[in-house]
């Protein structure tokens, strides 16, 4: 893919991210309120730049995919991941909320649909669709694949999908996270011209959108926004790696996911000096007081 239409990609990415997010402030769906959450000071902050960022993902990654395939799957997997996550952002029960995935699948076990166990099924949806547009029905020689061969393509690219926009969504906990790490991810994508790095320059031109507003507390991605996030960042992958590093980095994602249930993020990158001093690039400093949330209870509000 050439250099210039990365570079609208990126750039159109950039752009719908902040006159939507404009936009929303100015007329916020059901009030200010409905979108306003705690972050880990107990301070307020907006939910807004989360569907901001959704709209200019979507909008960034359909300019600069290579073929109309390429565009719809990695629109599919990121309006899934915005509209599930948004659900679960706005419609959760704070009274009854499970806490992570081992949570909302026990939920689930007992007779209780909760919002984040509709976003895991939504999500989980959605990337498969996206996966199934995205996976090719002819090899290179173009001869049919076998249908077994197709389908288990399909089921790995549609997990990593789905585990990549979950994980994402695990490190929106401090401000900047999320959208350091997306945009570090999907930087040498974005540089090397593959068949997702369209893909992977939209999501690099959003978190520079949003990254701003998101160090200085006054945004945070929320579930919609770090979920579509890390679903246009699944998709690009899906559409530039080959099945090697595909289910390498399924692995890694659903080993971290598996992880994140037991080890607090937060702890293990406070540990280590160069992720803790990338971590707090741009941030205001916590007060010396202020406590260690434990794995599990971390949260900026969604």
């Amino acid at each position: 893919m050439g250099l210039g239409q990365r570079v609208v990609a990126g750039l159109a990415a950039s752009s719908v991210t902040l006159a939507v997010r404009g936009a929303l402030d100015e007329d916020p769906p059901g009030g200010s309120r409905r979108w306003t959450r705690m972050n880990h000071r107990g301070e307020p902050v907006s939910l807004l730049s989360g569907p901001a960022a959704a709209a200019g993902l979507i909008v960034g990654g359909a300019l600069g995919a290579p073929t109309p395939r390429a565009a719809v799957a990695s629109s599919v997997a990121t309006l899934a991941g915005a509209t599930f996550g948004l659900v679960d952002d706005l419609a959760e029960d704070q009274e009854t909320r499970a806490k992570g995935l081992r949570g909302h699948l026990g939920a689930l076990r007992e007779g209780r649909l909760t919002t984040g166990a509709l976003k895991v099924l939504g999500i989980g949806a959605g990337a498969l669709v996206a996966a199934a547009v995205a996976t090719p029905g002819r090899g290179a020689d173009g001869s049919r694949r076998a249908p077994v061969a197709w389908a288990a393509d399909v089921a790995a690219s549609g997990a990593l999908i789905a585990a990549t926009a979950n994980l994402v969504n695990l490190l929106d906990l401090r401000p900047g996270r999320a959208l350091k790490a997306a945009g570090l991810a999907a930087a040498p994508m974005a540089l090397a011209g593959g068949a997702g790095s369209g893909a992977a320059a939209a999501v690099v031109g959003a978190a520079s959108a949003g990254i701003e507003a998101d160090l200085a507390e006054r945004d945070m991605l929320g579930d919609g926004g770090a979920n579509a996030l890390g679903a246009m960042l699944g998709a690009a992958v899906v559409l530039d790696a080959p099945r090697p590093v595909r289910l390498a980095l399924l692995a890694g994602a659903v080993g971290l996911t598996v992880a994140s249930e037991r080890v607090s993020f937060t702890q293990v990158i406070a540990r280590t000096p160069v992720l803790r001093e990338l971590d707090a690039w741009g941030r205001r400093p916590m007060a010396p007081a202020a406590p260690v949330a434990r794995s599990g209870d971390e949260s900026r509000g969604a």
